[in-house]
């Protein structure tokens, strides 16, 4: 068994998208290589509704997947195949855009007025981009989550953890998508397919992902943003982790525990022609949407 070393650590970047909702990006707009199958990550986490009522109206999508995990507060959705429906608090969507869908995210706070939520954005293969679009909308009460005789809790989204599965199935990238809880100063080793791409995000409490049995006074290079940083303490809230490769993963809880999301998947390895949020293999299949945008063409009839 090898332990994944730490490739590159950054910490989420205030960022603007939609009609004007402030959100944190984790990654994305990049160097697609680096993630690669996952494209972009953003953490949508507000107190104030002005901050994020206006939502993201119509917008299209076509070559990649969606995943948005809801906190906190609701997210209301509805798209040109006609769905419609509402994310709460502990709900997930995985949306397959394939071919062209157009649709719209309008975030809702709780009583007290948060709304706390990510969306990933997964690459598909070129063998998939023109695949059909459909959504799988999951309750949170249909997530199973797996505790630990520490106190380690995962919730399992997706893929197979621990012996359970995810109800979230058919990914083309086959991911392993994973909501983890591991209480204070206890230190966990955690499985990650060899043959995976994997992050971790951390949300909430602390903790460190390097060399997890001395985690405090280690100088790093950060390979990514190409800076350097010099680690005093422990990483928290808003922190991007990117492995190397190895089978595992180890991390070492704070004072206050710690929570993150643990995501792993299969590298497509293709080339990346990207404009907003339409994702494809080339310039030529990217003006060819921009066309169809234009002449109406966009979504597939007989899909």
């Amino acid at each position: 068994m090898s332990i994944r070393p730490v490739k590159f650590e950054s910490r989420a970047t205030p960022a603007m998208e939609g009609a004007g909702v402030k959100l944190h990006r984790v990654f994305g707009f990049g160097d697609p290589s680096m993630t690669d199958p996952f494209l972009m990550m953003d953490d949508f986490r507000n107190d104030d509704p002005t901050d994020y009522i206006r939502g993201f109206p119509w917008h299209p999508h076509r070559g990649i997947e969606t995943i948005t995990y809801v906190l906190a507060g609701t997210v209301e959705h509805g798209d040109s195949l006609g769905n419609r429906g509402s994310l709460g608090a502990g709900d997930i969507q995985w949306m397959t855009a394939g071919s062209g869908i157009m649709h719209q995210e309008m975030p809702k706070g709780d009583f007290a007025g948060r709304m706390h939520g990510f969306q990933l954005w997964a690459n598909l293969p070129s063998s998939l981009k023109m695949t059909t679009p459909r959504y799988q909308d999951i309750r949170g009460s249909d997530i199973p989550v797996v505790v630990d005789d520490d106190g380690t809790a995962v919730r399992v989204i997706c893929g197979e953890f621990w012996g359970t599965s995810g109800p979230v199935d058919g990914i083309a990238a086959e991911p392993v998508y994973l909501d983890i809880s591991v209480p204070p100063g206890k230190r966990k080793t955690l499985p990650v397919d060899t043959y995976r791409s994997a992050f971790a995000y951390i949300f909430a409490g602390s903790g460190t992902f390097r060399d997890a049995s001395k985690p405090f006074g280690v100088k790093v290079e950060k390979e990514y943003m190409g800076e350097e940083l010099n680690i005093r303490d422990l990483s928290g809230n808003r922190t991007l982790v990117v492995f190397d490769t190895g089978d595992e993963i180890t991390v070492q809880a704070g004072e206050q525990g710690i929570r993150f999301l643990l995501v792993s998947g299969k590298p497509i390895k293709e080339p990346v022609a990207w404009h907003g949020p339409i994702v494809m293999n080339s310039r030529e299949e990217l003006m060819q949407a921009m066309r169809e945008l234009q002449n109406g063409t966009f979504i597939k009839v007989d899909h």
